[in-house]
């Protein structure tokens, strides 16, 4: 029974220290802001605070801008507004995807005919359809290849240290 009231008496002890903290605030707010009463209670008016609480941590540095973003900025290219990622078919007269998955970009594969370039095809039995597809694909890895390179290089300068040299492997 002893050790009960040993444990209770600590918390009963903070809930007092608590109880008295909290009157002595509420008190010196009443007594030292002004209050004012509407018909929906009494507000008191609470000074501009002045204490400013420091970041944990220091402010983050600016990511430094990739290849295109830097010949973006140079030639005065803004960014293309999104439209919207739906278009209308007027053949199937549905929405559908510019890009992706069924989408509008990849129209020409399902139709009957297939114009050929006479300039792009060297192969007389090369398969038109496979063409324009293996183009697509090339098209994909040219640009996974170029992010890759801008995370390199964004890694490069960040990682570098402060002599101002960059280690520049391709």
């Amino acid at each position: 029974m002893s050790t009960e009231m040993e444990v209770d008496e600590p918390q009963r002890l903070q809930l007092r220290h608590t109880r008295d903290a909290a009157q002595l605030l509420i008190n010196q707010i009443l007594t030292t802001v002004p209050l004012r009463s509407t018909q929906d209670g009494v507000y008191a008016t609470l000074p501009d605070p002045i204490t400013t609480l420091p970041r944990e941590k220091p402010i983050p540095k600016a990511k430094e801008l990739t290849t295109w973003e830097k010949f973006a900025k140079k030639k005065g290219i803004a960014a293309k507004a999104k439209d919207g990622k739906m278009v209308y078919d007027e053949a199937t007269g549905e929405w559908v995807p510019k890009w992706g998955y069924k989408g509008s970009n990849k129209g020409g594969e399902d139709d009957w005919a297939v114009e050929v370039d006479e300039r792009k095809q060297e192969d007389v039995n090369a398969n038109p359809r496979s063409l324009s597809r293996a183009e697509r694909v090339e098209r994909v890895k040219k640009n996974e290849r170029q992010q890759k390179k801008n995370e390199r290089n964004a890694a490069a300068a960040s990682s570098s240290s402060g002599s101002g040299y960059k280690n520049r492997r391709r």
